[in-house]
Parts: structure tokens; C-alpha cells; sequence
């Protein structure tokens, strides 16, 4: 696939069932305390009287994030040792772990967390993409495990072509700092942020 990759995130239809964040562990073999990718519930809203009844306006939805291999990355940026680089005929975001010192700056710079410190190797590491799944033509783990479609991936431009542009919703940094390669297809209940 040639040109900036990036995921398409269906919030309309994840139900939270942490199913890409497992395959995503289990496919890098992740120690405890790291994830690559996260599943996190937003929830709000409340009661009032209404009448002689009571009204709610409860709502709970669910943000399924993982590295975005921004067009504009802060960690590359910011690696002193220069051990990160977006691939030029994808776009993925790779650390590499040869040249990695440890020092953690990419982490403090990401405005998504999706950089880790693995102690095991005493390295930086993130989302590959599934590099070498996509190189046999296969999906990344999460995009294949979610049982309700909620993830998919594909040429940048391409989904947002279908699905529109919206790449933030409360509780994200600003898409123009980094320009993250994400689409999100909101839940009803998320407020959108232009």
C-alpha cells in the first residue's frame, strides 16, 4: 500500500469490548502495564425531574486509540537519537530499537501516549501497524479481531473520502498539531469538535 496509511475508528459501533486491545497485546507480546492500543469508556450526562417523572440524559461510549502515525509526529521530533522515522511509502511511524536510547522524550511528546518505555529492553515502543501482517496483505491484529467492525484501515485520503474527516473528539489533543492519520465516525452522544 502506498501512501500515509491510517485507521478508521467506528465509535458508532464499538461496544467496548477491549477485544482489539487483547489481540494487539497478545500479538506483540506485551508485558504488563503496556498497551499499544487502549479502549477507554466516556461517560456522562445525568437525571432531572421532569413532570412527575425523571428524565436522564445518560450516555457512555467507548475511544478505541493506539499510535496514529501522525503526517507531523511530535515523538520523531522530539528523539534526539533520531531512532524515529515515518516510512516514506506508508507512512507507519517506526521506532527503531537499535538506535534507541531509552531516554523517553518521544513518550513526554506524544499528545497521545502512544509511546511506552518496555523495560525489558530498556527501549522506546509503539504501534508498528502490524507491519509485517500488512506486508503478507493481511490486516493489522486489532482491525481483524474486532467482532463489531469498529476498526478498519486504509489509505488516509481514502477514508476520509468515505467517512468523512473528523479525527478528535473530547478528551483527544488538537488534530492540526500532529494531524493525525484517523478517521472517527462519532458516537450520537459524542459532542464533535471543529
Amino acid at each position: 500500500m502506498n501512501g500515509q496509511i491510517g485507521f478508521h475508528f467506528r465509535q458508532d459501533r464499538c461496544i467496548g469490548c477491549t477485544t482489539c486491545q487483547i489481540a494487539c497485546k497478545e500479538k506483540n507480546h506485551l508485558p504488563l502495564g503496556i498497551l499499544f492500543r487502549k479502549v477507554r469508556e466516556l461517560a456522562g450526562g445525568g437525571y432531572s425531574q421532569s413532570g412527575q417523572g425523571v428524565a436522564n440524559n445518560v450516555y457512555a461510549y467507548w475511544l478505541s486509540l493506539t499510535c496514529n502515525h501522525c503526517q507531523e509526529p511530535l515523538c520523531a521530533a522530539s528523539c534526539p537519537a533520531g531512532a524515529i522515522r515515518k516510512q516514506r511509502e506508508n507512512g507507519i511511524v517506526i521506532v527503531n530499537p537499535d538506535v534507541c536510547t531509552g531516554c523517553r522524550r518521544c513518550m513526554a511528546a506524544c499528545p497521545y501516549g502512544a509511546l511506552h518505555y518496555d523495560p525489558r529492553v530498556q527501549k522506546a515502543a509503539k504501534c508498528d501497524f502490524c507491519s509485517e501482517l500488512l506486508t503478507r496483505g493481511e490486516s493489522p491484529a486489532c482491525v481483524s479481531a474486532c467482532p463489531m467492525r469498529a476498526l478498519q484501515h486504509g489509505l488516509i485520503g481514502e477514508l476520509q473520502k468515505r467517512h468523512g474527516s473528523i479525527a478528535q473528539i473530547p478528551g483527544m489533543p488538537q488534530p492540526d498539531i500532529t494531524k493525525p492519520s484517523l478517521v472517527i465516525t462519532p458516537h450520537k452522544n459524542a459532542r464533535i469538535i471543529k
